[in-house]
């Protein structure tokens, strides 16, 4: 008799020993309907050293089909396939390699159908384990589901191809010549939308090429202490994730991305910006500087709409740019989802509490501001704190220079 159990997914172990119970009624009442003929009574009798009537035989049999469904029933509800039911729900699906499943898998595995015939695992669309490369942490930004390979539509991508896939959506994304542009709206023909000005300011070609001419190099007015004492800050708070994937989000033309690929603390380190030209300013001082990128890849991304998948970096550095994010509760949001649990946040921006005066007028006017310039201005560094409890980083810590802050937090594990 051939058995088929079907399990609901959010059933548990009690699901599981119910399901052998109605296994075993069944097969009673089965034998109970259809007697056992004649001939097949002394064949099962023979086999016992001592005759038995045909009543007890019935009886052994029954017995026998209880334990048949009791082992077929454990066998399709083993401890292999339950656990991915029993155990608690994560924010995103990972495969056993970390990865991401295709919200198809998710789908599939609300209702399973076990066949006792196979031993064979359920197979499931997901990016090929083993295949881990340089690109295999990036997403769809509009599923957050890995990119993979448009050639063969399930290998993990690499740099050698000219555009990727979302693995559920199936939008393409293609490689420019300098960067992935992994932005929501590109491909779009008619579409187009602009963002506040102070983003679009170092999207035009004239701040990207002054930007490391004389642009940042203004900042140590404000109490940032200079590029290398800055790294090596960063390096302090971040040295727990050595050996990871960094983020360098609003990487601008590089600065640090070059430092984190020439230090090689990092197995990938992810230059991200929403600037075109930044990113290829980034480029040309990458072939200047004769640095490899092996270990890099440049992004085009929104900050509130990271590409990556969640939970699969172990640091992010936003080196004086959380203040001209559009929302920096939305993009530290996201920094939150994509880091792993332990993974660290490393920022530094501009604190404007040295002039106490100054500050209750700046508490009103910085509205207007906002909404005119798109920049933001923080008036303490419990502000920077509390915006970090609420997306879920933990253990926040500072340093500060002036109107110059440096500070660190935690995803919480």
């Amino acid at each position: 008799m051939s058995v088929q159990v079907l399990g609901h997914c959010t059933g548990s172990v009690d699901f599981a020993r119910d399901s052998v119970h109605t296994l075993a009624a069944r097969c009673l009442q089965y034998t109970r309907r259809r007697p056992l003929s004649a001939d097949l009574v002394p064949n099962f009798a023979s086999s016992s050293p001592t005759p038995r009537h045909p009543d007890s035989t019935m009886a052994a049999i029954r017995s026998a089909a209880i334990s048949a469904a009791a082992v077929v029933a454990l066998r399709g509800f083993s401890v292999r396939r339950l656990a991915p039911c029993l155990a608690t729900p994560p924010r995103a699906a990972t495969s056993a390699a970390g990865k991401m499943l295709p919200r198809s898998a998710l789908q599939a595995s609300a209702f399973t159908t076990v066949v006792p015939d196979s031993d064979e695992a359920l197979a499931e669309p997901s990016v090929e384990e083993g295949t881990e490369t340089e690109l295999s942490k990036l997403a769809c930004p509009i599923c957050y589901y890995p990119l993979v390979s448009s050639i063969d539509h399930q290998s993990a991508p690499t740099k050698s191809d000219s555009s990727l896939e979302c693995s559920t959506c199936k939008k393409v994304y293609s490689s420019k010549d300098d960067y992935w542009d992994l932005t929501v709206a590109v491909g779009s023909a008619e579409y187009s939308e602009s963002m506040p000005a102070a983003t679009e300011l170092f999207r035009t070609p004239l701040v990207s090429f002054l930007y490391e001419r004389g642009w940042r190099q203004n900042f140590i007015w404000g109490g940032f202490p200079g590029l290398e004492r800055e790294f090596d800050m960063a390096k302090t708070y971040l040295k727990p994730t050595t050996g990871g994937v960094i983020v360098d989000a609003s990487c601008g033309s590089g600065l640090f991305s070059r430092l984190f690929v020439k230090s090689g603390l990092y197995s990938l380190v992810v230059a991200l910006d929403f600037s075109e030209n930044m990113l290829k300013q980034c480029n040309e001082f990458i072939k200047e500087e004769n640095i490899s990128d092996e270990r890099l890849a440049l992004v085009r991304a929104d900050i509130s709409r990271l590409p990556l998948v969640s939970g699969s970096i172990d640091a992010v550095h936003a080196g004086a740019a959380i203040h001209c994010w559009p929302s920096p509760a939305c993009a530290v949001a996201e920094i939150s989802r994509v880091l792993r649990p332990g993974g660290i946040f490393v920022a530094s921006t501009f604190i404007a509490d040295v002039l106490p005066p100054a500050v209750p007028v700046l508490r009103i006017g910085r509205p207007y501001i906002g909404q005119i310039t798109g920049s933001n201005i923080f008036l303490s560094d419990a502000e920077l704190e509390d915006l970090c409890r609420a997306c879920g980083l933990v253990d926040f810590t500072f340093v500060r220079n002036g109107f110059y802050i440096m500070f660190s937090a935690t995803k919480a594990s």
